[in-house]
């Protein structure tokens, strides 16, 4: 075999193997998923609410529109687009600053692929609720629809102090 020869096969197997952990990572494998031959667990529901609020907590626009699709998808983008990305990013920082915690339910089968989740909303003076619509897609689970925001007054407001 010359040397030429060699450094063709060479190069083919290091194209391959970029290749290779290029797929498996945008697939969600990791070293311990090959070694183990395990697959990587999938996305629930409320796991695409809580990647949601994480990215709106840290201001990340991309991440935040991935995890919505359809018509909510053209308005939030239609909103940055009339705006600004900065502008989007510190609405998003700011409208998460009062929040103190947020609980979500599990996820109500309302067809095939699609679901129905219930998520509170809780802050100093406050609760709030809103239900939200996931389908599954081949990405993974994308907000479809979010209702209309229902406050309820708490009467004992967070963070005070029990005696």
């Amino acid at each position: 075999m010359t040397r030429q020869r060699l450094a063709q096969i060479v190069t083919i197997l290091i194209l391959a193997g970029v290749l290779g952990a290029i797929i498996a990572k945008k697939n969600g494998w990791t070293w311990r998923n090959i070694i183990t031959f395990t697959r990587p667990a999938e996305q629930t529901p409320e796991d695409a609410v809580y990647a949601m609020l994480d990215a709106a907590r840290n201001g990340d626009v991309k991440k935040y529109l991935a995890a919505y699709s359809g018509p909510m998808a053209t308005a939030l983008k239609q909103t940055i687009a009339d705006s600004s990305e900065a502008g989007f990013r510190q609405y998003l920082q700011d409208t998460n600053e009062a929040l103190k915690g947020v609980a979500v339910m599990a996820p109500e089968k309302i067809g095939d692929r699609e679901v129905q989740v219930r998520v509170e909303y809780v802050y100093q003076d406050r609760n709030e609720a809103q239900t939200m619509n996931l389908e599954k897609t081949s990405t993974g689970w994308k907000i479809t629809k979010v209702e209309a925001t229902q406050r309820a007054k708490t009467l004992i407001p967070y963070g005070t102090p029990v005696k």
